[in-house]
């Protein structure tokens, strides 16, 4: 008899990880699944949007140094606004629109340009930063709530609660717990990545940009005015 016991216990609390789901699905769960479904869009989204080509396409930046060194202001002003969507020519186009006026003017009207749009790309990804962080917290709230249940049967059965029955307890406390890392691993994995991509080309459109800034007429410069 002492032998069929396990056998038992695994019919009354079968394993594995879907039944351990279910008995374990609470407010906690919701929470992080919902945190994974949008950390999955995010991710997604990401794919979609942080790419080169939409924010410094190397095409573009050689028709913009074209254009400028050619002094056809005209085809450059119609190019800033035909991709204005794009990370060079957001910071360009206000520079541009102080063209003739001091080199520094210029210079300050794209700086500040340039950082602005540098926190519009970043702050893309922030969403992802935090789901990662705060699923860890999530899963260890609903692990500490598991336990307290776990541990409350204790006193409710008069200390008659067996040894199979608190370690279900636990372990559908842990599963929240293993549900918080499995959302925090890759939307933090992700965050990284493309946090370094949008730093890489963020960089490299300043550069440019840069470089465009200093051709655009000012009033201290021989060029003539494009306007």
């Amino acid at each position: 008899m002492p032998e069929q016991t396990p056998t038992i216990l695994a019919a009354v609390h079968p394993t594995g990880l879907w039944p351990l789901f279910i008995q374990s699905f609470d407010i906690f769960t919701i929470l992080l699944l919902l945190g994974s479904v949008v950390g999955v869009a995010m991710i997604f989204l990401c794919m979609f949007e942080i790419r080169q080509s939409r924010i410094v396409p190397e095409s573009l930046s050689q028709r913009l140094r074209d254009l400028a060194r050619s002094g056809r202001w005209e085809d450059f002003s119609s190019t800033l606004r035909e991709h204005e969507d794009l990370f060079v020519c957001r910071v360009l186009r206000p520079a541009y629109d102080l063209a003739g006026k001091d080199r520094s003017t210029i210079r300050e009207a794209a700086e500040l340009a340039a950082s602005e749009e540098s926190s519009r790309w970043f702050r893309k990804i922030d969403l992802l930063n935090v789901i990662g962080n705060l699923g860890p917290l999530v899963g260890l709230a609903g692990t500490v709530w598991g336990m307290i249940l776990a541990f409350t049967s204790l006193s409710t059965t008069g200390g008659q609660a067996g040894p199979a029955d608190l370690s279900l307890g636990i372990s559908k406390a842990l599963f929240h717990t293993l549900l918080g890392l499995c959302l925090a691993i890759p939307c933090l994995l992700a965050y990284g990545i493309y946090k370094g991509i949008i730093d890489r080309h963020c960089t490299r459109a300043i550069v440019v940009a840069s470089e465009l800034v200093e051709l655009i007429p000012a009033a201290d410069s021989t060029r003539p005015s494009p306007r």
